[in-house]
């Protein structure tokens, strides 16, 4: 009612202003008025200075005075004509931006539509998010994808043979895993999620956050790339055994895209790709999106006004290979001396860490690997997924050992 209130208020405030202006006749009188006028004046005087007999001057007087009745009379019905025509003119104007107004709110505004606040609003996506449809309706709108036709006929042999093997070997781990792996790389996105489902609960506490966004991608792709609060959860157990995991962070991020929550998924996106490397398989994805979403969150950021994602870029790359080999491994060791500098002051994933990790152990400072890897395990003490991948660089820094 308010919102109805104010805008007739405006309405009617416009229409007030227009109206005034279009009734309001301009100043003046008519000129030939005005002219008789000043004849009769022009008589008085030469009567009064004695150039004018009286009677030749009251036979002047009575004529002018005829013609000043007759002028007045046509200026006065001309007055009436114009008040006329204003009065219409102000009508239509008043009709026309009544009108227009209405038309306007009707087209591109919502009639009938209830006044809804920030917070009602986010509470109304948020239900309807979490009365979404699950990950079996959402696939049955997608149809099937054929196998491809140049598809390697010894995977085709292979997938087939694990498939046998699987229906009588259901606990068999190393099958599954291929399993998910070929029917992924043939397209068949529902035949690979159920065999990551299966590595995922064979594996039990021992998964990982790779595991979990493996399976929570699976499930995207077989919904036609469609978030489903199945596929929630598996994202949602990837990022509690490994906060940094790249993939699940995407896909969370998408989620909120898809959802109406573009104020949730620009800030993720934003902050993944500072985390990421310049080859992280998500990145085309977010830059075909993110503009879009950081409108509409309100925030327009162009493409290049976005953090770099983190790493030696390909000009990097090939700029080093013009180098021999002292000055190779002097811009090296400046790139470590980077990354080491902001995993002091501003942290990182645990992938950065191990990064660095090895990185020492490729120029030989063990000392620093293993200072490196003392501190990301106090760092990541309560993630195992996370120790496991320092662990893993320990050992190619050949530092592990050395860090228990």
């Amino acid at each position: 009612m308010a919102f109805w209130i104010v805008a007739a208020s405006l309405t009617a405030a416009c229409i007030a202003l227009l109206w005034q202006a279009v009734r309001t006749p301009p100043a003046g009188h008519a000129p030939d008025v005005d002219v008789y006028r000043d004849q009769l004046r022009e008589l008085d005087r030469d009567r009064d200075r004695g150039t004018l007999p009286d009677a030749e001057a009251e036979a002047a007087r009575i004529e002018v005075a005829r013609r000043l009745l007759a002028a007045d009379r046509n200026a006065a019905a001309g007055a009436a004509r114009t008040r006329g025509n204003r009065t219409l003119a102000g009508l239509l104007t008043a009709f026309c931006v009544a009108a227009v107004a209405g038309a306007t709110y009707w087209t591109i505004g919502a009639p009938g539509y209830p006044d809804m606040p920030l917070a009602t609003r986010i509470d109304a996506i948020e239900a309807a998010r979490a009365a979404r449809p699950g990950q079996a309706v959402a696939q049955a709108e997608v149809p099937d994808l054929p196998v491809p036709d140049d598809a390697d006929p010894q995977t085709l042999a292979m997938v087939e043979r694990l498939r046998e093997v699987l229906a009588v070997r259901p606990d068999d781990l190393e099958g599954w895993t291929l399993a998910a792996r070929f029917e992924a790389a043939l397209g068949q996105h529902e035949a690979a999620w159920r065999a990551q489902d299966r590595v995922v609960a064979l594996k039990g506490d021992g998964a990982t956050a790779a595991d979990f966004a493996a399976l929570a991608e699976g499930m995207i792709l077989a919904a036609g790339g469609y978030v489903s609060p199945e596929a929630e959860r598996a994202l949602a157990a990837a990022l509690e055994r490994d906060p940094g995991e790249g993939l699940a962070r995407y896909y969370v991020g998408l989620m909120y895209a898809q959802g109406g929550r573009p104020d949730l998924a620009w800030p993720l996106w934003r902050r993944l790709i500072g985390d990421s490397e310049p080859d992280a398989p998500w990145l085309p994805a977010i830059y075909d999106q993110i503009e879009r979403v950081s409108f509409l969150a309100g925030d327009v950021t162009p493409l290049d006004e976005l953090p770099r994602p983190r790493g030696p870029t390909a000009e990097d790359i090939d700029a080093m290979s013009d180098l021999g080999l002292e000055e190779r491994m002097d811009m090296i060791a400046g790139m470590v001396d980077g990354l080491s500098a902001r995993l002091a002051t501003e942290g990182g994933p645990p992938s950065d860490w191990a990064r660095l990790i090895t990185s020492y152990g490729v120029l030989g400072n063990a000392n620093a690997a293993l200072a490196i890897y003392d501190e990301a395990r106090r760092v990541f003490a309560d993630s195992p997924a996370a120790l496991d991948t320092l662990f893993r660089a320990a050992e190619q820094a050949g530092v592990a050992g050395a860090g228990e």
